[in-house]
């Protein structure tokens, strides 16, 4: 069984970096949406 790295695979696969820095920015967007929907919440 071959173990391969993340380097290896993204070498083999280019259209894989475009994915998974797409992933990487949408999740950052909805994590600073997150944070700043949870902080205007007003509590008793």
């Amino acid at each position: 069984m071959s173990r391969t790295t993340i380097a290896d695979r993204v070498s083999k696969h280019p259209k894989l970096t475009g994915v998974l820095f797409a992933a990487l920015l949408a999740l950052s967007q909805v994590g600073a949406a997150a944070a700043a929907t949870g902080s205007t919440l007003g509590g008793p």
